[in-house]
């Protein structure tokens, strides 16, 4: 826990030193407003909740994917990698508050999108559920928390990790319904979208925004949670083998 909680101080404040990373933050409102305009042009008004959670879980994955993924790369590249590594401190626990932290202030995307469709749009979006809304975004964080440990893991390998992210980004907006529920994509694409926890989490978070009682609501969250938590296992596993390879080789850090 001691390394946990000194990641997530340490993220913290390189996140206040540099802001541009979280340049994502800043397309969630303009996000949300294209999103909004499209489905007011198309007479669509009933569609204004799934144009404003859209965009936060988009900054939620971007964020996670760009900053997160690159943290390991990052430490490399100004040579901090070794002296981590070589700290008594579990670096899978520093790592893990490091990510932590990012997923947390990614989460204020939902705050902007919500906000700005009001001062722009007037279109206040009710959740008719507040409190199992929370914990779902609470949860996606979470298995968010755990895929951004894979990612750190394989683009420090990876020959170029910006070519790899760009790959990973688009795609997975479609698999996991971020706009577009996967039951109106084509059929073949559901049993690989039920592989992204996006997939399930936009569907619930979709749900906690309609009046109506959520369906099936602790085996969907239990899904979620089961592939974030595979996520993350896999993700230390690898995180230590890449570890333990750079050693190996002497490429802690570049020369």
């Amino acid at each position: 826990m001691t390394a946990l909680r000194t990641g997530f101080q340490f993220e913290m404040r390189v996140l206040r030193r540099s802001f541009g990373e979280l340049i994502a933050l800043v397309t969630a409102p303009l996000m949300t407003l294209v999103f909004l305009a499209v489905i007011r042009e198309g007479g669509r008004d009933d569609l204004a909740p799934y144009a404003v959670l859209a965009p936060a879980l988009i900054v939620l994955w971007g964020v996670a994917l760009i900053v997160s993924g690159e943290l390991i790369a990052q430490d490399r590249e100004n040579e901090s990698l070794e002296a981590m590594v070589a700290t008594p401190a579990s670096f899978a626990g520093v790592l893990t508050g490091r990510i932590t932290a990012v997923t947390l202030v990614s989460l204020t995307g939902f705050a902007e999108s919500w906000l700005a469709a009001f001062l722009v749009f007037n279109v206040a979006v009710p959740i008719p559920h507040p409190g199992l809304f929370i914990l779902i975004v609470l949860i996606t964080a979470l298995a968010m928390a755990g895929t951004a440990c894979v990612m750190s893991a394989v683009f420090v390998l990876a020959r170029s990790a910006r070519a790899f992210q760009n790959s990973l980004t688009y795609p997975f907006y479609v698999l996991g319904g971020v706009m577009v529920p996967i039951s109106l994509l084509p059929g073949w694409l559901e049993p690989i979208s039920r592989l992204v926890f996006l997939s399930w989490s936009s569907d619930l978070l979709r749900d906690a925004l309609s009046p109506a009682p959520v369906p099936d609501l602790a085996s969907r969250l239990a899904v979620i949670l089961v592939l974030g938590v595979a996520a993350y296992v896999l993700g230390l596993a690898l995180v230590r083998r890449t570890v333990d390879r750079l050693r190996r080789t002497g490429s802690l850090t570049y020369a």
